[in-house]
């Protein structure tokens, strides 16, 4: 068994990728399996980490804010994507793998492309309530489509779907930790209230932005906020804290690793609307609310917030709203009770378990008629 798995770019690309090779290793403990990511991405580091090799393409996306540096890197495209076209199928030719699978990223179009010329069976596998215009094209070739919303043959061929939801990372989907352990691990009260803010594995500087010009509001309510800043506001939001005197109720990370202990520590949760964020909370159940993020394809993490919303199972505030309306929200949901009961009895009943086994259900059938 030998299978190419592609994508990457944020966490929310990585996480599932690597939760279907691990699956894929369960099902064949002998499966010779190769990642296909981006120079200079986050996949290149946590692939590496995960256990498991990865080759680089020099695929970059377009940039949409048109500075002098951006524009150049945009003019490189074409030459990128030229480039990485003729080393992906150097790649499949040379590791021959039984299925290509695509979890979107830059890494992912020109990998299921060329696997698809070449005559390799692909899987696509589309995270989001909306899907992208990169994926609507790579369907056209891929045997399967597997899929977390309903209704996604609006965008694909009927067919080619398969409901199987999002995979999420192990710890989390057989999460065993409870309050006190969570919140021993980040060194949170025992305690009183815990608020968890995380943007996505990047960071998300809207909120990060409305937090650090309110960091009262935690010491004057009596919230504990545990929160993940990323990679580039991290510095910036340490200094705040300790110039607002707030260290004893704001625990400040770039990236939180265990995020099983995070969601175990936390009551109520802030975060952007990534499809794997979403199906996360589905299945621990903290009541949310949700900022989407407008830096998306097709302003997919509002639809995806929406289809939540829709069902009473979160809270949504709009970007532009972030600075004034999110915090207010979230002490609203701090002081009803029954309001977070109900939200998290809804988000549990959107869970959807065993997505990455699923899927592998799936390209064992691909192996079988290949």
């Amino acid at each position: 068994m030998k299978a190419i798995v592609s994508g990457g770019g944020s966490g929310g690309h990585i996480f599932p990728a690597v939760a279907i090779a691990n699956a894929i290793k369960k099902r064949w403990p002998e499966a010779d399996i190769l990642f296909v990511g981006a120079e200079g991405r986050m996949e290149m580091e946590k692939v590496p980490a995960a256990g498991y090799e990865i080759k680089g393409l020099p695929i970059a996306g377009l940039q949409r804010k048109l500075t002098p540096r951006n524009i150049v890197k945009n003019l490189q495209l074409p030459f990128r994507m030229m480039q990485s076209n003729h080393r992906v199928k150097a790649i499949l030719r040379e590791f021959q793998p039984d299925v290509v699978v695509g979890v979107g990223g830059f890494a992912s179009e020109p990998t299921l492309k060329a696997a698809a010329q070449l005559g390799f069976p692909t899987l696509l596998q589309e995270q989001n309530s909306y899907a992208g215009l990169t994926n609507k094209l790579l369907a056209r070739e891929a045997k399967v489509i597997c899929v977390a919303y309903d209704g996604m043959d609006r965008f694909f061929p009927p067919q080619k779907i398969v409901f199987t939801g999002n995979p999420v990372r192990a710890d989390i989907e057989n999460m065993t930790v409870g309050r006190a352990e969570g919140r021993a691990h980040f060194g949170l009260a025992p305690e009183g209230r815990v608020l968890l803010s995380v943007g996505g594995s990047l960071g998300a500087r809207t909120i990060n932005t409305m937090v650090m010009n309110h960091l009262h509001f935690f010491r004057e309510n009596k919230i504990q906020l545990l929160w993940q800043t990323g990679r580039w506001q991290y510095d910036e939001a340490v200094r705040a804290v300790e110039e607002a005197g707030v260290s004893e109720w704001v625990k400040v990370h770039q990236f939180i690793q265990r995020m099983d202990m995070a969601y175990a520590a936390a009551d109520v949760v802030v975060s952007r609307a990534g499809a794997i964020a979403i199906s996360e909370l589905c299945i621990v159940g903290k009541p949310v609310v949700l900022v989407p993020s407008l830096n998306v394809a097709e302003d997919h993490q509002t639809k995806n917030a929406m289809a939540l919303v829709d069902k009473g199972a979160a809270l949504m505030v709009p970007d532009a709203d972030c600075e004034h309306n999110c915090l207010p929200q979230v002490l609203d949901l701090f002081e009803n009770s029954v309001k977070r009961e109900q939200m998290s009895a809804a988000l549990q009943r959107l869970a959807v378990r065993g997505a990455a086994d699923k899927i592998v259900d799936q390209i064992a059938k691909l192996i079988s008629v290949n």
